[in-house]
């Protein structure tokens, strides 16, 4: 039983219960979080996602998660490689990493060959992406391949290159220390890509051409497809860098990629 001058002790509490739970109802409602970025990067021939640990981890200073898959038969898959091994199972790969990891609003960089495993994702999961970005990277049609698209220099000759169904150029050595290139499955070179989604042609995308130093951009292996993605309408950025940024620049294509909408 409550003593006689307990009803009055608890009015001031009540008092202040009900202007605390006031106060709080006027504060303004907090921001909510930002959505954390997520890259996937996709390599290119020859290499594996260790081509980019240089790079992820600059990108997650900043906040990002990066996802840096090596694609099958290559990278520290390469014991796994196989002649078999087409274009469609490295799209594969790449869009059940994405399922499976429950990935949304996805930046998807594809970089040389990665250009066409990520022109494929972007077919089948569009929605499931943000942004394309294609760094010195092919940029198909549909029915292309890689041997339709590439330059005819005589330095990626790719049939005096291949022998027993992997493309093996004079860089790629067994000798050679981890992390290394790999022989490279000549059919993900010669299958032609399928196309059927519109709605994949809607991603937004960024092109990212790297010129040599004391070079023309015109004179790059990748200009035709650079020049294809600004004839869509597409941002094209022009890097000064050899073939391999992700790797010989880490910092500055961090700064770009951080710096893409």
């Amino acid at each position: 039983m409550d003593s006689p001058d307990s009803s009055g002790a608890m009015k001031p509490r009540l008092l202040i219960a009900l202007i605390s739970l006031v106060c709080i109802a006027t504060l303004p409602a907090a921001e909510p979080a930002a959505k954390q970025p997520v890259l996937v990067s996709v390599h290119g021939a020859w290499a594996g996602g260790w081509q980019m640990k240089k790079v992820a981890p600059l990108l997650e200073a900043k906040g990002w998660k990066v996802y840096r898959p090596s694609l099958p038969g290559l990278g520290e898959h390469y014991h796994l490689a196989t002649p078999t091994i087409g274009l469609d199972d490295h799209i594969n790969d790449i869009v059940n990493l994405i399922l499976f990891e429950d990935l949304h609003d996805v930046i998807l960089l594809g970089h040389s060959y990665g250009g066409m495993v990520i022109t494929g994702v972007a077919d089948r999961i569009p929605e499931r992406l943000s942004r394309l970005v294609y760094l010195d990277a092919f940029l198909p049609n549909d029915g292309e391949s890689l041997m339709s698209l590439r330059p005819s220099r005589g330095d990626l000759d790719i049939e005096k290159m291949s022998k027993d169904g992997f493309v093996i150029p004079s860089w790629v050595k067994p000798d050679k220390p981890f992390p290394k290139d790999v022989p490279h499955p000549l059919k993900t070179f010669t299958d032609p890509i399928v196309l059927k989604n519109p709605a994949g042609a809607k991603v937004p995308v960024t092109y990212i051409l790297t010129v040599d130093p004391g070079k023309k951009p015109e004179e790059d292996t990748f200009f035709p497809s650079s020049e294809r993605a600004k004839a869509r309408g597409w941002p094209v950025i022009i890097m000064e860098a050899d073939h391999v940024p992700n790797w010989r620049k880490p910092e500055a294509l961090a700064e770009i990629l951080l710096g893409i909408p």
